[in-house]
């Protein structure tokens, strides 16, 4: 089994250059079936712009609680808003996380007929009082689910699908983007808490940006842990849950967590690429076969996502 994720340079796939999506599919299919985590280079989001969301999430995080609570995850339902420290247990069966978040999801008017209808994860984006925060978390939205969704497109060439196969199930997706901020881990803890415990990702892909504090670990087949270090400029991805049961368990959702021993404040910007809420999530039927029967019923974006967060949170604060 590898001992580092291999690192996949996406610059010809972005610049949309004739096979270029077969190409990449080659790479993201071996690194997808094997550890589950690659690195993704040459992504064509700027370094300046990514600094700035960084910026922007530390000068968030350091408002007093009242203010972060102004915009808090409970008033939502609808998963966005700020997630207190300790507000989450990624493995329930230990003690809660050593973190605090906030989430924004696709952002929508408030005339929406999907709002008015109350239709599940279709409620607006709380937005904190801090000038240029919301300009500039929807501009990074925009352009880390663009590159999502090209990243896709070697997905369905790598599964032997039409290449546009997830574009219409990817258009107006339950994708979330996150800021999430470490303390550095106490002396103190209690037995067996980390600053995220051991869990899989929910969704399709997850394209993680961190700044220069370590602390990602990716367990391997074989149990032991590999660590997952910070590459400037470039993001990890690794495969999530739903698209492992698209693919019926061809693609790997590999389990990982995050110890923070730096003695640093760790930040990072994970997103979260998960289809449409009526996307209907079946099992792809080059993945399926007389020796691989199909091993999940079909189910669908939005259905999938609720029964993954309802583990994750408080009953009461997911819709």
């Amino acid at each position: 089994m590898t001992e580092t994720l291999p690192i996949i340079d996406v610059s010809a796939l972005v610049a949309g250059k004739p096979g270029a999506a077969e190409a990449v599919a080659r790479e993201v299919g071996k690194a997808a079936r094997e550890i589950g985590f690659f690195y993704v280079a040459g992504h064509g989001i700027p370094s300046l712009t990514i600094d700035h969301v960084f910026d922007t999430a530390r000068r968030f995080f350091a408002l007093p609680l009242e203010k972060k609570q102004e915009v808090a995850f409970a008033l939502s339902k609808h998963n966005r808003g700020f997630i207190a420290m300790k507000g989450e247990s990624l493995d329930p069966s230990k003690p809660a996380d050593l973190k605090e978040g906030f989430n924004i999801g696709l952002d929508l008017a408030p005339d929406d007929p999907r709002i008015l209808a109350g239709e599940p994860f279709r409620g607006l984006n709380l937005w904190p009082d801090m000038p240029g925060f919301r300009e500039t978390m929807l501009d990074y939205f925009a352009r880390v689910l663009a590159l999502g969704r090209l990243l896709q497109r070697a997905v369905a060439v790598d599964v032997g699908l039409p290449e546009d196969f997830f574009e219409d199930k990817l258009d107006q997706s339950l994708s979330t983007l996150r800021m999430l901020h470490y303390p550095p881990q106490p002396p103190a803890i209690e037995e067996g808490q980390l600053g995220a415990g051991e869990h899989t990702d929910y969704g399709c892909l997850t394209l993680l940006m961190t700044d220069d504090v370590g602390g990602l670990e990716v367990r391997k087949r074989d149990g032991t842990w590999l660590a997952a270090p910070p590459i400037p400029n470039v993001y990890v991805c690794n495969i999530g849950d739903c698209l492992m049961r698209w693919t019926n368990d061809v693609y790997v959702s590999t389990p990982h967590r995050v110890v923070n021993r730096s003695g640093r404040e760790r930040y990072s910007i994970p997103f979260f690429l998960d289809p449409n809420p009526e996307a209907p999530v079946a099992a792809i039927p080059s993945c399926v076969s007389e020796e691989r029967p199909a091993r999940y019923p079909p189910t669908t974006g939005a259905a999938y996502l609720r029964e993954r967060l309802s583990r994750t949170y408080a009953p009461g604060m997911i819709a």
